[in-house]
């Protein structure tokens, strides 16, 4: 039997959410960050470089494959997109070799495809990249978004004093809102206050932000995986609260069909980000991206419950580290509960013996229908007491998914 580690209790009513009546469920959508980084260099690697055919590219590939259909909705620049100097007016202005056309045009491409545009910024002087940033320019550079048709807007917090950020982002989010334009917004706010050791006032944040970035940004592995899941593990108690539909905690990007993932590792990726009810941004190639990945995160139904309107945030259950697994639980609508199976042992698939007792999961005399998420490692179906034995075999570095129904 696992040995319980941490207790599931029941979610805080008290959600805070930004009602600017975006982001009612989990954001999906795609962002160039982890995979295309701040190539800039189009001379060399035109396909590659940060420039508006690479987001034209993708904006006709989430059309033409099927992910639009499928929900993902959002084409999102990250840094380095801007010139290096404002216009004569003092506003932001794209790079006029890589952007010719500049951002509004590109938006109104991506808009023509069914789809919204997001762009980056930062609150301080400068970008992490080093272009020019915010501190100083909210109030323009809200109006130059909402101007351009930017549906989505990403705040970092580079160059700036975090302990000047529970002012600052506030700010953004009243100039963002006087524009008239509903502008997606996504803040940084909270991971440079953790990294400085500042007590992070979430009900604040929830207040002012459709999702936020808790933790350092995601790399193309799996050990950068689970360190994310790890630190939302210990801060479960802290960030369950605070999520609900309009404000959600943001554990980084999909790196699904890149360099770093094994099929079993984007399967558990995939889960996990489920379990937190988590946005669904993919940084990945989608014009080069491997079927089985491209139908991995095409399926319908891990979509549905990614995007169960409940906008619960799942917690870890269970804890086995002499073998390396553990279980985690979210609780959706209709008192269905998500289990999580998640196995780290590497050299041999593992058979896991637990009960929904040991879950924490509420007590039905009816017990619960248990039906296995195929998709991601499991086809069980079965009706359990809440003392029966649930067996499931999870692969090594995998997951394995199912639903907990209850039974009328």
């Amino acid at each position: 039997m696992l040995r319980v580690i941490l207790i599931f209790g029941a979610l805080c009513g008290c959600i805070y959410a930004l009602d600017n009546g975006l982001a009612r469920t989990p954001p999906m959508g795609w962002m160039a960050w982890e995979r295309f980084r701040c190539n800039i260099d189009c001379k060399n690697d035109p396909k590659n470089c940060i420039s508006e055919q690479l987001f034209m590219d993708m904006a006709d590939r989430m059309v033409e494959d099927g992910y639009r259909d499928a929900g993902y909705e959002y084409v999102n620049i990250d840094d380095c997109w801007s010139s290096k100097q404002r216009d004569a007016q003092g506003r932001l202005q794209a790079d006029p070799d890589r952007f010719p056309n500049g951002i509004k045009a590109l938006a109104d491409y991506v808009h023509k495809r069914g789809l919204k545009l997001g762009t980056y910024g930062d609150y301080g002087n400068l970008t992490c990249g080093g272009y020019p940033g915010s501190l100083g320019h909210l109030e323009i550079d809200a109006q130059t978004f909402a101007d351009w048709g930017i549906d989505m807007f990403k705040m970092d917090g580079c160059y700036a004093d975090p302990k000047t950020m529970d002012k600052g982002y506030p700010q953004m989010t009243k100039y963002l809102n006087q524009t008239g334009r509903p502008i997606l917004f996504s803040c940084s706010w909270p991971d440079y206050q953790r990294a400085s050791g500042i007590d992070v006032n979430y009900k604040l944040i929830a207040e002012n932000c459709n999702m936020w970035r808790n933790y350092d940004d995601i790399q193309d592995s799996w050990d950068s995986v689970l360190g994310i899941i790890d630190y939302y593990a210990k801060e479960q108690d802290t960030l369950a609260p605070v999520q609900g539909p309009g404000s959600f905690n943001d554990p980084d990007m999909i790196i699904v069909g890149d360099f770093g993932l094994s099929y079993e590792q984007a399967k558990a990726q995939i889960a996990m980000w489920t379990i937190f009810a988590a946005p669904m941004l993919m940084s990945n190639d989608l014009r080069t991206i491997r079927p089985e990945f491209r139908e991995l995160l095409l399926n319908k139904e891990v979509i549905a419950i990614n995007q169960d309107p409940s906008g619960h945030f799942g917690k870890r259950v269970l804890q086995d580290p002499k073998i390396d697994v553990e279980i985690w639980t979210r609780q959706l609508q209709n008192d269905e509960y998500l289990i999580a199976i998640m196995s780290r042992y590497i050299k041999l698939p593992l058979n896991v013996n637990t009960t929904l007792a040991d879950l924490q999961l509420p007590t039905r005399d009816t017990g619960y229908i248990v039906s296995g998420i195929r998709a991601l490692g499991s086809n069980i179906m079965q009706h359990l007491q809440m003392k029966d034995r649930l067996q499931q075999k999870v692969n090594p570095s995998g997951v394995a998914v199912m639903k907990a129904i209850p039974f009328p």
